[in-house]
């Protein structure tokens, strides 16, 4: 910390000033909470978490603590909010880590939360899952949620048959798929692009990575805006199905030279191949809203470049070998919370994701001989009930 940096009990006021406007809108959580106060499902139980340390998570955190759980972890790397831990620590919750962590620090903070001892994970990427495995933790613990795409993916691939206890994707549920997934991460990104680079989306032509439900969301609404937008997937069935949504479909080698941007959206590493750099346009922007950065392969992106400049807050300009030069988001993170005064995704999308998160721990903590070991969908119960809560909030029957 400098001289000039603010202290602790600053960063926690001005962290507890944004929180007030993100509480009055999560109206479900708002409702779980006082539930949860009422039963304490967790009374007496330790949750390590590994999720992005920004308002909303803030609001999920506070949720499951009024619920007695004892809650602490870490944020991901590159996108931690200092001023949220803060504010989290004056209430008794402990997330360690700083935005500024390198990834040496970030897995350490990882292992921290696991010495902690805690009795269920709500996890983001399958990072304390897995090094729960890696460190033979993992039948100390009774159970946990995965929030993301990326994380299921490594559970279902690389951790196969070596957790032994249930974990609920919430990414499996269709309601997170539809409300965040598509039309939150959809939002954002192209909110987040136009704020980082300060480019219009009109007229310029956009190559998105991956079909997935975030795929779709990044370009529908990249071309409700005007963007001329294309669309690469190596599953032929998700390539069908982007071309009879009348995007132009192709490899990445066939439209990287056709793109003024190209954004990743596909949960897996090198969707954006080092072979591919030296195709593309000179002064194309590339960026990745996965939630891992290897979906860009930035090492060999620096490895071959001539030079590198910081144009811009979250903005690299990387010159080629072969004259041209193209402008890295955010390092290759997930640029809608690593970027510029980062923001996420939507208030009510979160708030309808977190109470996912927060009953699919409930149902974890009281009624965990219900469910099998390993990664699987939430339960049907779960999204129905959240599906007609989200319904009333909406008012959608006006």
């Amino acid at each position: 910390m400098t001289p000039d940096s603010p202290t602790q009990a600053e960063l926690a006021a001005a962290g507890e000033a944004r929180l007030g406007w993100i509480r009055s809108r999560m109206h479900l959580l708002r409702e779980v909470r006082a539930d949860f106060e009422r039963r304490l499902p967790f009374d007496g139980m330790t949750i390590g978490v590994g999720l992005h340390t920004e308002p909303k998570t803030v609001v999920l955190f506070e949720t499951l603590a009024a619920g007695g759980a004892t809650v602490i972890g870490t944020g991901n790397h590159g996108s931690t909010q200092d001023d949220m831990v803060a504010a989290l620590a004056t209430k008794g919750i402990t997330i360690y880590g700083r935005r500024d962590d390198t990834l040496e620090q970030h897995i350490g903070n990882l292992n921290r939360t696991l010495d902690a001892g805690p009795d269920m994970l709500l996890d983001n990427g399958a990072d304390l899952a897995i090094l729960a495995a890696d460190r033979g933790l993992a039948g100390t613990i009774v159970g946990g949620t995965e929030e993301t795409t990326s994380g299921g993916l490594r559970l279902r691939d690389e951790a196969d048959g070596r957790i032994p206890f249930p974990v609920l994707v919430i990414n499996d549920s269709p309601l997170k798929a539809i409300a965040e997934n598509r039309h939150a991460v959809g939002q954002s990104t192209v909110e987040s692009f136009m704020r980082i680079t300060n480019l219009q989306i009109p007229g310029r032509r956009f190559v998105v990575v991956g079909y997935g439900w975030c795929g779709r969301g990044v370009a529908q609404y990249l071309r409700s805006l005007g963007g001329v937008v294309a669309v690469v997937d190596s599953d032929e069935l998700k390539a069908f199905e982007a071309a009879y949504d009348g995007y132009r479909v192709g490899t990445i080698e066939e439209l990287a030279p056709w793109a003024d941007a190209v954004i990743t959206a596909t949960g897996h590493a090198n969707a954006l191949p080092a072979h591919v750099f030296e195709t593309l346009a000179d002064g194309a922007v590339i960026g990745n809203v996965g939630h891992f950065l290897w979906e860009i392969d930035v090492p060999a992106l620096k490895a071959a470049a001539t030079d590198v400049t910081i144009v811009a807050t979250a903005l690299e300009r990387i010159d080629l070998p072969n004259g041209r030069h193209v402008v890295l988001i955010a390092e290759g993170r997930m640029f809608n919370l690593a970027g510029t005064q980062p923001k996420g995704n939507s208030i009510e999308s979160m708030d309808l994701g977190f109470m996912l998160q927060a009953l699919s721990l409930e149902r974890v903590a009281l009624n965990r001989a219900s469910l099998v070991p390993g990664p699987q969908p939430i339960p049907d119960d779960i999204n129905r009930h959240v599906a007609r809560r989200v319904l009333a909030v909406l008012g959608a029957s006006r």
